[in-house]
C-alpha cells in the first residue's frame, strides 16, 4: 500500500511539473508579450527593454523557468498587474472564500446523494427509484447558470427570501451562502446518486448479500454493514472528481452572484490579461485537479482490497 501511495504521488509530481512548463510556456515564453500585458500597449520599446531587463527577461528561456518555478514553489507568484499587490495578496482570500462555498456545497452534496442513491438502489423499480433517478437527471441536465436565473426569480424576486447578491462584504453570512450552494447541489447530487444507485444494485445482485439474507439476517443490517461500503467504491471516485467540476461551477455561480471567489478572481484576471494572476490561478487548479485524482486512486485502493493487496505484490 505503501508503494502504491508513493507511486500516485510521484505521479502528482510530475504532472504538476509538467503543467507548471505548459503554463510557463503559454503565459511568458515571449518576453515581449508580458512587457506588453504589464505596462500597457501604448508602452514604447525602450521602456519595455528597461522593464524586461529589471525583472530578468532577458535571461535564457530555462533559466527564467527556473526562477519561475522555484519563485511559485515559496509562494512568490509575482504582482498583480490590476491590483498592484502581491498575487499572494489577492489570492488567498479569495481561495478562502471558494473554499467556504465549495466544502459547503460538499456537506450536502455527499449525504444527500448517497442517502438518495441507496434508497433508490435498495428499491429497484419502484416509485421512489423512479422519482430519484428523474429529478436526478432533470436537475444534472440544467446549467449552473440557468438554474442561478430560475432560484434568484423565485427566492430573490418572487418570494423575496433570501439576497439576491452574495459579496460577503461584511464578513461571514450564512443567508448569503445559500443561493450560491443550493446552484451547485442541484447541478452535482443527481450525477452521484445514479452513480450509487448503480452500485448499491450491482453489490445488492452478488452472491454474499442473496447469502446473507437468506441466513435470515435484518436486511437493514446486511445493507449498512455489508453493501454499503462495497457500494461506496465507485461514488468515493465521482465524488472526488466533482471537486474539479466544482471548481469550474463555482466561477459561474461567483460571477452570477457577485460573489469574490476564486472562479471571479479568475475570470477578472483573464478579462483584464493579468499574466501573474492568471498563472497562479492556473496551477492552483491543477494542483487540486491532479490531488483529488491521487485521493481518489488511494481511497479508491482502500476501498478495494484486491486493488490494495495487489499493488503490494
Amino acid at each position: 500500500m505503501l508503494s502504491f501511495v508513493l507511486r500516485r504521488l510521484g505521479a502528482m509530481a510530475l504532472t504538476m511539473l509538467v503543467v507548471s512548463a505548459v503554463v510557463f510556456g503559454l503565459m511568458e515564453l515571449i518576453p515581449g508579450n508580458v512587457a506588453t500585458m504589464v505596462l500597457g500597449p501604448y508602452a514604447s520599446d525602450e521602456q519595455k527593454n528597461i522593464w524586461l531587463s529589471a525583472n530578468g527577461y532577458l535571461e535564457p528561456a530555462w533559466c527564467r523557468y527556473g526562477v519561475w518555478l522555484a519563485n511559485f514553489v515559496q509562494g512568490d507568484f509575482g504582482h498583480s498587474i490590476r491590483f498592484k499587490v502581491p498575487v499572494g495578496d489577492v489570492l488567498w482570500p479569495r481561495l478562502g472564500r471558494t473554499a467556504i462555498l465549495g466544502v459547503s456545497a460538499l456537506a450536502v452534496i455527499v449525504p444527500l446523494s448517497l442517502t438518495l442513491g441507496v434508497l433508490a438502489g435498495m428499491r429497484e423499480g419502484s416509485i421512489i427509484d423512479r422519482l430519484i433517478s428523474v429529478i436526478g437527471i432533470v436537475t444534472t441536465s440544467i446549467p449552473e447558470f440557468a438554474s442561478a436565473v430560475f432560484l434568484t426569480s423565485i427566492f430573490v424576486f418572487w418570494l423575496q427570501w433570501l439576497p439576491g447578491a452574495s459579496t460577503m462584504s461584511d464578513g461571514f453570512d450564512a443567508v448569503q451562502l445559500v443561493l450560491p450552494v443550493l446552484v451547485l447541489v442541484l447541478y452535482d447530487f443527481g450525477y452521484i446518486a445514479r452513480m450509487t444507485r448503480a452500485s448499491m444494485i450491482d453489490v445488492i445482485a452478488t452472491p454474499y448479500i442473496r447469502t446473507a439474507i437468506l441466513k435470515g439476517l435484518p436486511r437493514r443490517q446486511v445493507i449498512l454493514r455489508h453493501a454499503f461500503r462495497n457500494a461506496l467504491i465507485a461514488p468515493f471516485t465521482v465524488i472526488m472528481l466533482q471537486i474539479n467540476w466544482l471548481l469550474s461551477g463555482v466561477i459561474v455561480v461567483e460571477f452570477f452572484f457577485a460573489y469574490k471567489g476564486f472562479g471571479a478572481l479568475l475570470l477578472e484576471a483573464a478579462l483584464n490579461r493579468d499574466v501573474f494572476v492568471i498563472e497562479a490561478c492556473a496551477m492552483i487548479a491543477v494542483f487540486v485537479a491532479v490531488a483529488t485524482q491521487a485521493l481518489a486512486d488511494i481511497g479508491y485502493a482502500f476501498l478495494n482490497p484486491r486493488i490494495r493487496f495487489g499493488s503490494a505484490d
